[in-house]
C-alpha cells in the first residue's frame, strides 16, 4: 500500500496553517490511508504553533515539530523531511500559494523517477520576486549544472530512500537548502522528473524570502557549497 507522508514548514502562517492541514488531509486521506502530516514551526512568533495542535485534535493524522528559534527556511525543510516515516514523502510550503490537490500529477511520475519536482510556468509573486527567482536558478544552473528548472519551487515528492542518502551532506539550512538537495541528489544518481503545477497569490501573511539578510545567507551560503564540492571531489580524485 502506499505510505506517504506530507511536509509543510510554516513561519508566522497562523492564517494559513489551519485551512492548509485540512486540505492536506482531504487530498491524503483520498490517496492512502497511509499517512502522516507533520509541521514544522521554525521558532514562529504568533499563534501558528497553537492552530496547529488545535488541528491536530481533529486530525490525528497531524504532528508538531516545534523550533524554539527561527532557524531559516532550509532547517525547517530539513527537519520535516528527516522526521517522515513513510515511503514517499511530498514536501510544500504552508501558504496556500498551491493546491495540494495537484500532487495527483505527480504521484503517476514517481513510478518512473525518484523525485518529481513542480515548477511554475506563471509565478504569482512580485515582479521582484519572480526576477530573483530566475535569477537564482540561472546562477545555480551555471554553477552546479541543471538538475530542475524551478529550484526554488515547493511543491516536490521523493522517494524515502533520496533523504536517506542526501539528507546526511546537507550543510545549506537556509534559503540554498533547495539547491542543495536538488545538486546532491542529482550526483547521486537519483533520477528527476518535472511537472508544470499551478501557482497562487498569498491570501494572507508575509514573505520572508526577499529580505536582505535572507538573500544574503542564501548567496553565503550557495558559494560555500561550490567550494566544499569542489574540495570533495578534489578528495575523491586524490584518494582514487
Amino acid at each position: 500500500m502506499l505510505s506517504i507522508s506530507g511536509v509543510m514548514p510554516a513561519y508566522n502562517e497562523e492564517a494559513n496553517i489551519g485551512p492548509m492541514i485540512e486540505e492536506m488531509d482531504r487530498v491524503l486521506s483520498s490517496i492512502s490511508e497511509d499517512y502522516e502530516i507533520i509541521v514544522v514551526d521554525d521558532g514562529s512568533r504568533d499563534n501558528t504553533a497553537k492552530v496547529v495542535l488545535e488541528k491536530a485534535a481533529a486530525f490525528p493524522k497531524v504532528r508538531l515539530i516545534r523550533h524554539e528559534r527561527n532557524k531559516g527556511y532550509g532547517a525547517a525543510v530539513y527537519s520535516g523531511i528527516t522526521a517522515a516515516t513513510k515511503e514517499l514523502i511530498f514536501f510544500t510550503d504552508s501558504d496556500r500559494q498551491f493546491k495540494v490537490e495537484e500532487i495527483r500529477k505527480l504521484l503517476p511520475l514517481i513510478e518512473e523517477a525518484d523525485l518529481v519536482a513542480g515548477y511554475r510556468p506563471r509565478r504569482m509573486d512580485p515582479w521582484y520576486r519572480v526576477l530573483f527567482g530566475w535569477g537564482w536558478s540561472f546562477l545555480v544552473t551555471v554553477l552546479f549544472g541543471y538538475t530542475v528548472r524551478d529550484i526554488d519551487c515547493a511543491f516536490k515528492l521523493f522517494k524515502r530512500e533520496v533523504v536517506e542518502k542526501v539528507a546526511p551532506q546537507i550543510r545549506s539550512f537556509g534559503a540554498t537548502f533547495s539547491a542543495e538537495f536538488l545538486v546532491r541528489a542529482k550526483r547521486a544518481g537519483f533520477k528527476f522528473k518535472e511537472v508544470p503545477v499551478t501557482h497562487l497569490p498569498r491570501p494572507a501573511g508575509k514573505q520572508t524570502g526577499a529580505r536582505l539578510d535572507v538573500i544574503a545567507r542564501a548567496f553565503k551560503e550557495l558559494f560555500i557549497l561550490r567550494w566544499r564540492l569542489w574540495k570533495e571531489a578534489l578528495g575523491r580524485s586524490e584518494g582514487g
